[in-house]
């Protein structure tokens, strides 16, 4: 492989904060860590970290040296892929962040049927809400994203992976509402349970809500949590209802632990995609992306 390796040193210096780290995942010492991360800053002519005791963070310089290194980096990857062996299974890593829905709900099996067929293929995997992966596309700390929607200004490249529906569920055991479908005007009075302020599903939310000629401030929001499996957990001991991925609530609709109420006035689809930066196309990216859409298996 092609590569520059005291640019791989210096971003994953960057990208963790940590000599430590950084040695760890390159599979070197520390010292040598250290000594490739002097070297670049002697040839620099300026330091491009600040230390900090056992701490470490970017400075000027060290922020502009980042972005060429991704960049750089990234024909790096490109080059080896046009020099590549098509007979030959692809191997390296590609680092990937979804969002958290698709981080728990639909990239598990993926991720180890891919596994299975490509055991070369090392795939980090980091999970946060739409806006977080966004940035972190963006920023060059990951080859690709997988989100929830399209939530931001950023300048990156969207295409769409599946479909997805928000269904508004409550527990089985929610005694004192039987009812299979609610009107807008009876939803404004229901006790509801919202994710956090950049998720893609809250997103969502306030846009169908928008469309309908209402807002959050007219929902009667009994708090909000910073996941979906905390909401689920929530409603099982309360009166609560919540609008959730129906790619998150299969198993519960299946175990009768939850049941959908519909609201036949809100349009609540949305499209899972894929975000990368503007003219990445390496070959295990795209090899990823056409996995995910040859092999995901709806289960509706």
């Amino acid at each position: 492989m092609i590569t520059d390796f005291r640019l791989k040193v210096f971003k994953s210096v960057a990208d963790r904060l940590s000599f430590t780290k950084a040695a760890a995942e390159l599979l070197i010492s520390q010292p040598a860590v250290t000594k490739h991360i002097s070297e670049l800053e002697r040839q620099t002519g300026t330091p491009l970290f600040v230390r900090h005791g056992n701490s470490i963070t970017l400075t000027a310089s060290g922020e502009l040296m980042l972005d060429y290194a991704n960049r750089i980096l990234a024909l790096y990857g490109s080059l080896n892929d046009a020099f590549t062996d098509e007979g030959k299974l692809p191997s390296g890593r590609i680092r990937i962040g979804a969002s958290t829905t698709i981080a728990q709900y639909v990239l598990p099996g993926l991720l180890a049927a891919f596994r299975r067929r490509y055991p070369d293929v090392r795939v980090e995997l980091e999970n946060g809400n739409t806006g977080q992966i966004e940035e972190q596309v963006a920023a060059g700390r990951l080859d690709f994203g997988m989100i929830e929607g399209r939530a931001s200004g950023h300048a990156l490249h969207y295409e769409q992976f599946l479909h997805d529906e928000l269904v508004l569920v409550t527990s089985v055991s929610n005694s004192a509402f039987r009812r299979l479908e609610v009107s807008l005007r009876e939803l404004c009075g229901l006790p509801l349970v919202i994710r956090e302020t950049g998720s893609g599903t809250l997103e969502v939310l306030e846009q169908a809500l928008g469309h309908a000629g209402l807002s959050l401030r007219a929902m009667r929001i009994e708090i909000q949590l910073g996941s979906t499996e905390s909401i689920k957990r929530y409603l099982y001991n309360s009166g609560a209802f919540a609008f959730i991925s129906v790619q998150a609530v299969l198993d519960e609709l299946a175990q009768n632990k939850l049941r959908v109420v519909e609201v036949p006035e809100l349009d609540m689809h949305r499209s899972f995609s894929f975000v990368t930066a503007h003219g990445q196309r390496g070959r295990l990216i795209e090899l990823f992306k056409q996995f995910c859409i040859s092999n995901y298996n709806r289960r509706l």
